[in-house]
């Protein structure tokens, strides 16, 4: 009676797929040479190698790999004498996984063989088994401490670790002595559209979707990947890029932002403006992707105080008719009984409103000789100043590096270096601003009031003759909100700096400020004024009200 051969299954792997597409072979050349090996020792046995289980890319500190898991069903499933490895490493990474991986082939009745190891159920080779699994997981843990160390190096040197986000390139290059570089590198075709989306973002007529929606006309894809063909930019990763602090130049590890040595494709600047525009849309829950409108954001509820936002009904002959909601009333946030109006009687409405805020040139002429002579009397303390605004610049980045120092040298855990990272890049952030606002020279800060008086001088003329992108942007400027209550305007709340130059005290809050140089609690006035006594507008808990603070956007700064 003939008996059945014996029967073995083989288990490769190797860790990386860059180990498993070595060469441009499909296998690379690990996987080939562990077969052969394999194949060998299975012949020495006597045994027929009735399947091949192949982890390409996968690490063996995890039991979670497709094959591996894929071959202990098979081996439930079908009669094994033999499980063939080249070394034990290749099957598990650390003692846990070791023993369950052994038991399951056990309970199979089959029998695990090393290539490498001399290993069996005998008491030494159990003993054997038990060692070389052991070396095996001080060595996965070992390396993956090393390669830490080593990275941690890399970002201490302004390097970066793994991949480079979209506009830049992971390149490697050669040394003189022969050693490989890896390095970063801007890419010349994807690091202009990266300068792009913030440009666009950043000048507040451009929503993420339509940033999206020109992309795809100019056909810019990702980066193409050896498992990942190019594809169109989502939304979602347009987000990703516009809060991405590496393309200023930083770097981020473990959690923390390190200064790099890439080249940044956006300044601070313009960071700082695309953040804050972010940060406006979340906190007046202006969602221009929807319905865009120049006055979203600026409008709210008369009745409550909330936001409006826009609803378009279409009639049954399709005709689109926009009207302005209360969030409030429809969220149910409120009792709020504000009913619908038509957006264009909004338009209305607030056209007609700036002929309220037209100044005559008398009155110019006095908010100017004002501010004038306010800023004759603190120019002199101006460069004092700029040397305080340049030792917390110089304190404040001597502090981060320091902090960083520590955190290298294991003095300062990962935890406290985010949150202290945090704390100085907000500080630091204010003394940068407050720097560039006092090293303005008069005449700058001269235009920057002329402009913000020009804007007075005819406002709805003005107004009426601008765009929607004009039309945003003197709202903007001059308006935090305008209240919208049945068919008027119940209150407007101005923005500090038109609040300031529109008081009729504007005289006697100026003569307080130039009584100290010191800034006074604002916690005196309100940081807006209504045009009613209403309500509707919180207190503001901003900073300080010294009035040369309220003028930083228009390059009026004199201190």
């Amino acid at each position: 009676m003939e008996t059945s051969r014996t029967a073995a299954v083989i288990y490769l792997r190797v860790s990386t797929k860059e180990q498993a597409q070595r060469g441009g072979e499909i296998e690379g050349f690990s996987i080939p040479a562990q077969r052969e090996a394999c194949e060998k020792r299975a012949e020495a046995l006597g045994a027929e190698v009735i399947m091949e289980f192949v982890d390409a890319g996968e690490s063996a500190r995890s039991a979670d790999r497709p094959e591996l898991q894929l071959m202990l069903r098979f081996l439930d499933r079908r009669r094994c004498d033999y499980v063939i490895v080249h070394k034990i490493d290749r099957l598990a990474r650390n003692r846990v996984d070791d023993v369950e991986i052994n038991l399951a082939i056990q309970r199979a009745g089959a029998t695990l063989v090393s290539v490498s190891e001399n290993i069996d159920e005998t008491p030494s080779g159990m003993l054997m088994h038990g060692i070389m699994s052991s070396i095996a997981e001080f060595y996965s843990r070992n390396l993956a401490s090393e390669t830490r160390k080593g990275m941690a190096q890399k970002v201490r040197n302004g390097g970066t670790p793994g991949s480079v986000p979209f506009g830049y390139l992971n390149v490697r290059t050669r040394s003189v002595e022969g050693y490989e570089i890896r390095t970063v590198a801007v890419d010349p075709d994807r690091a202009p559209q990266v300068q792009w989306i913030y440009e666009a973002y950043g000048s507040g007529e451009w929503t993420m979707t339509q940033i999206r929606e020109e992309l795809e006309r100019r056909d810019v894809t990702s980066l193409p990947r050896p498992k990942r063909p190019p594809r169109p930019i989502a939304t979602s990763h347009i987000e990703v890029i516009l809060k991405n602090r590496y393309y200023l130049g930083e770097v981020k590890f473990e959690g923390a932002w390190h200064q790099g040595k890439h080249e940044p494709l956006v300044t601070e600047d313009l960071w700082q403006r695309v953040q804050s525009i972010r940060e406006s849309r979340v906190r007046t829950k202006e969602k221009p992707q929807q319905h865009a409108h120049w006055l979203k954001g600026t409008v709210a509820c008369g009745h409550c105080g909330e936001t409006l936002g826009i609803e378009v009904v279409v009639n049954g002959t399709g005709v689109r008719y926009p009207y302005f909601y209360c969030l409030g009333r429809k969220m149910r946030r409120t009792n709020c009984d504000f009913r619908a109006i038509a957006v264009t009687s909004v338009e209305e409405l607030v056209a007609d409103h700036w002929r309220t805020r037209r100044l005559t040139d008398k009155q110019i002429d006095r908010v100017r000789v004002l501010v004038a002579e306010y800023v004759d009397t603190l120019l002199p303390e101006r460069d004092k100043r700029l040397r305080t605004a340049q030792r917390v610049i110089a304190k404040l980045t001597n502090e981060r590096d320091m902090l960083l120092r520590a955190h290298y040298a294991g003095a300062v855990p990962l935890s406290q270096l985010r949150s202290e990272q945090d704390r100085i890049a907000a500080a630091l952030a204010v003394a940068s601003r407050d720097l560039d606002q006092r090293q303005m020279t008069r005449d700058q800060l001269s235009a920057g009031l002329e402009r913000a008086l020009d804007l007075l001088r005819n406002p709805h003329q003005a107004y009426a003759c601008s765009d929607s992108v004009g039309r945003r942007a003197m709202n903007q400027a001059v308006f935090d909100r305008l209240y919208i209550h049945d068919d008027e305007i119940k209150d407007a709340q101005l923005t500090e700096l038109f609040d300031r130059l529109l008081d009729p005290q504007l005289k006697e809050h100026l003569d307080v400020e130039l009584t100290s140089i010191t800034v006074p609690s604002r916690s005196r006035r309100k940081s807006a004024r209504t045009s009613g006594n209403s309500n509707l507008c919180p207190d503001d808990q901003g900073t300080s009200s010294n009035f040369a603070t309220l003028v930083a956007g228009t390059g009026f700064e004199p201190v």
